[in-house]
């Protein structure tokens, strides 16, 4: 006997809002949130635009000795997982924490200290500081929300690069599926714009060099440049829904099926044989045929490598009727963040029945087959959608989700 697995809740910080009301708000203006770089001077890198968290509520949950013991990313986990967690409404009086978990993704961890900590080494070791490890792995988000709420569940990492958030949200839809939780806290966070982390990406070739905000992420243009870096957590409350309906909760969306597949192909290039193969996965589980797939939240970078192949794999698979737009033209690529953010997004579009545009593409390149989302949102009719992250090293995870049948 499996469980159903519902969405009760989710919390956000992004560069289009750093709550559940300000993200939608965001998604709904269709405006981007990326802009200028100007957390440090990056002219030498040759990229002057990001998606940054702006006014970042640190005061809501912390105090100021937390930043002292929690880098960046892990703040942004924390925030995100008590707002999601008080929007379910999950309290110790009707939720035993021994079976509420969290999985928490980032895909870099605290690449700032590792910056930080590099710099202070060059004058000797005795300047690295003590706390430098903790605040730097990568599984911190994960440790650091588990503390915060009490959640003494299954607790892990994943790190699957830009595929990492999904991956954790699938991870925790199987903990409850198979009973081995009842509620899990689950999604992804990432803290990455800083020197390092640009120029790294920079040298890569991968973020564009375009400084016109509003055409920097431009996914499934035939003008892409490459992709916007972001940052920030999205984070979703997933229950059994006997656990859910036993506590009386609002159920805002059912998970239905993850995909997880690897290319076993090429470092940074895809395949597209294994993103096939992650949707088939997860529409196989939730019961879902090709004609049932409403809208998609696509993984959609705004390199070309990417969307040759996402493209030619959601043809392949739905066909073009689907709905389709990635709201990395609004929120930026926040890596290990990007599939908690992103299925923050999906559920937000089956409750208000709302397919966010496409932002900053004017010019579909032609061998887009797809049904992209251009010029502004659309209201529709969605029953069924998928939300879709794929990252280096050949990962791919995509999740499907269906309208809550009394929403």
């Amino acid at each position: 006997m499996t469980n159903r697995v519902v969405i009760t809740g989710f919390g956000v910080v992004s560069a289009i809002g750093n709550s559940p009301e300000e993200f939608w708000q965001g998604l709904k203006a269709g405006k981007t949130g990326i802009g200028p770089l100007d957390r440090f001077d990056a002219e030498a890198t040759g990229i002057s635009v990001a998606a940054q968290v702006k006014d970042f509520p640190f005061d809501k949950y912390f105090e100021r000795k937390d930043a002292r013991r929690m880098d960046l990313f892990s703040q942004y986990a924390v925030h995100a997982s008590l707002d999601a967690m008080a929007m379910s409404g999950i309290t110790e009086d009707n939720t035993d924490y021994d079976r509420l978990g969290c999985i928490m993704a980032s895909g870099i961890g605290g690449l700032g200290q590792s910056q930080k900590n590099s710099q202070a080494l060059l004058k000797g070791p005795k300047k690295v500081a003590p706390l430098y490890v903790p605040l730097a792995i990568a599984n911190m988000g994960a440790g650091n929300v588990a503390m915060r709420v009490g959640a003494r569940g299954t607790s892990r990492a994943e790190v699957t690069a830009c595929a990492a958030g999904a991956n954790a949200i699938g991870s925790a839809f199987r903990e409850i599926k198979h009973g081995y939780a009842d509620a899990m806290i689950a999604g992804g966070c990432e803290a990455a714009i800083c020197e390092l982390g640009i120029a790294g990406f920079a040298n890569l070739t991968a973020l564009t060099k375009e400084t016109d905000p509003s055409i920097a992420c431009r996914p499934f243009d035939k003008n892409r440049s490459g992709f916007v870096m972001g940052e920030g957590a999205g984070v979703l409350i997933l229950e059994s829904l006997e656990h859910a309906q036993e506590r009386g909760a609002t159920i805002l969306a059912e998970i239905v099926g993850y995909g997880c597949t690897n290319d076993a192909f090429h470092m940074t290039t895809p395949s597209g044989t294994g993103a096939e193969n992650a949707m088939k996965m997860a529409m196989a589980e939730g019961d879902i045929e090709a004609e049932d797939v409403d809208y998609i939240n696509a993984h959609g970078t705004s390199t070309h490598a990417n969307e040759e192949t996402e493209a030619k794999a959601i043809h392949n698979v739905v066909g073009d009727k689907a709905l389709v737009s990635s709201t990395k033209a609004l929120h930026g690529h926040a890596l290990g963040a990007t599939g908690g953010i992103e299925a923050v997004a999906t559920v937000l579009s089956l409750m208000n029945q709302y397919a966010p545009v496409n932002a900053g593409t004017t010019e579909l390149d032609d061998d887009m087959t797809i049904n992209v989302v251009i010029g502004q949102g659309k209201e529709a009719e969605i029953n069924v959608a998928l939300t879709q992250d794929f990252g280096f090293g050949g990962h791919n995870a995509v999740l499907a989700f269906k309208k809550w049948a009394d929403a």
